[in-house]
């Protein structure tokens, strides 16, 4: 149950760090180079295909231009017994 809550997550996530590139006409090679991460790297966290560090989001924030709260700005049922 965590695995999969987890990684619908980690794919909301992903999904909303693309939209926000997208809206600012980020390339993954030109986002990639602002956040001094691979390109591939950049499209791998779009799709949830893996786990991030805190410092990576902060940079990734930073490429973007917004505060690292906006990149956790999507709809998802939180479902109590994730916590448990």
């Amino acid at each position: 149950m965590k695995k999969l809550y987890k990684q619908e997550v980690l794919t909301l996530f992903g999904k909303r760090i693309k939209e926000l590139r997208l809206e600012r006409n980020l390339s993954y090679r030109k986002m990639a180079k602002e956040c001094d991460l691979g390109y591939s790297k950049i499209s791998k966290i779009e799709k949830g295909e893996v786990e991030i560090r805190f410092y990576t989001i902060l940079e990734i924030s930073i490429a973007l231009k917004v505060h690292p709260k906006e990149l956790f700005d999507f709809e998802h049922k939180w479902k109590d017994e994730a916590f448990m």
